[in-house]
């Protein structure tokens, strides 16, 4: 696997090395061992949730309070989506900035979000599916957002404002 930090401290672009033939293809999505020695940061996984999603869903931006939020490491299985990591942390020396990555079933690619970082993505196509492994179980009390279309986040969505579906819990 290939690791990329993006712009927003904490966060990085993994890139797997499919192995391929005329039966299909294998590929390593997640290893602890690589994982660590790339990033720095253990993974302890506690969740695993699926998304499914009509073109235009725009889901989040979503974070858990700190301590002890949620760290993620997602990808797409089926279909494209933008997906987006913001840094919410005040301090940090990224704070305020977004950064992207296309997750297709193409390239398979996955993102690390640590802890205390925002997500959210948009799909691109229909049933765009996509898996979420979680460092620390759904607590709903602890579930915050931003709004994905706030100006001063100011992030540069590829669909327009009107072909943008948001639940009520995101609007």
């Amino acid at each position: 696997m290939a690791f990329r930090e993006l712009s927003v401290s904490g966060s990085w672009e993994i890139t797997p090395k499919p192995h391929g033939d005329s039966r299909g293809m294998f590929f390593e999505w997640f290893t602890e061992s690589g994982f660590a020695e790339m990033t720095g940061h253990a993974f302890d996984m506690r969740q695993a949730n699926c998304s499914v999603s009509a073109r235009g869903v725009l889901r989040g931006l979503h974070f858990a309070q700190v301590p002890p939020s949620q760290a993620k490491y997602v990808t797409c299985v089926k279909g494209s989506v933008f997906d987006v990591v913001v840094d919410i942390r005040i301090g940090s020396p990224t704070y305020g900035r977004w950064d992207s990555v296309l997750l297709d079933d193409v390239d398979r690619r996955s993102i690390y979000l640590s802890e205390g970082l925002a997500h959210g993505f948009v799909a691109l196509q229909d049933d765009s599916t996509v898996m979420y492994l979680c460092s620390t179980p759904y607590a709903p009390k602890r579930e915050h957002g931003v709004h994905p279309l706030d100006p001063e986040i100011g992030i540069d969505w590829p669909l327009p404002a009107g072909q943008l579906l948001l639940s009520d819990k995101d609007a």
